[in-house]
């Protein structure tokens, strides 16, 4: 990307993340132009190009950016110092708290992934396989202690992703639950499913 000077080359740029982020989950990338993004961030065409040459480029970036944060902020819960079944559920209530307020980033990260051209799909594939790694390191040390009971820790992994993902296709804030109890419904299936509960 063709860094921009100064705040206001920062602010047009990081509107132009938000709004694509906005048109993209809600009209499908590849219904998104160029020119629908200039309008809604309220600069001409030519100029999305001197920060982002491609939308491509953009959807990179967005997707980039999200699981690099959610990495980060996995990291920072220390996880992997915790006892295998403490560390599981510990794993699954942050999966819920921090999908559920981004429900586009989620959304976008998952449902676009098709519209990534080879080399942008193998970088955000790099990174989704980094995060699934640090589950995956859990569910073995919890099997290698007789902890849990997994026939194959790349597909447990996989299933309890796509579980804890899944909240983000049907959760809607203000309902019958609130997010902390789906977050505590949420940890003891995932519990369950490895042959352990409270």
């Amino acid at each position: 990307m063709a860094r921009q000077a100064g705040s206001t080359g920062e602010k047009t740029a990081a509107a132009i993340r938000r709004q694509s982020l906005r048109l993209f989950a809600q009209h499908g990338y590849d219904a998104v132009s160029m020119r629908m993004i200039a309008d809604a961030v309220g600069v001409q065409p030519g100029a999305l190009y001197q920060y982002f040459p491609t939308k491509q480029q953009i959807l990179v970036t967005l997707m980039r950016e999200h699981m690099e944060e959610l990495l980060a902020s996995l990291k920072e819960q220390g996880i992997g110092n915790e006892p295998p079944e403490a560390a599981l559920e510990h794993f699954a209530r942050f999966h819920i708290r921090y999908h559920l307020t981004r429900a586009d980033e989620v959304f976008i990260s998952y449902m676009e992934l098709r519209a990534l051209e080879p080399a942008g799909f193998r970088e955000i594939e790099r990174l989704r396989k980094t995060y699934e790694s640090e589950l995956k390191a859990i569910l073995v040390r919890g099997s290698e202690r007789g902890l849990f009971r997994i026939e194959d820790s790349h597909v447990c992994a996989m299933a309890i992703i796509a579980m804890l993902t899944g909240v983000n296709t049907w959760y809607r804030s203000g309902g019958r639950l609130s997010e902390k109890k789906i977050e505590e419904i949420y940890a003891e299936m995932v519990l369950r499913s490895v042959g352990c509960a409270h």
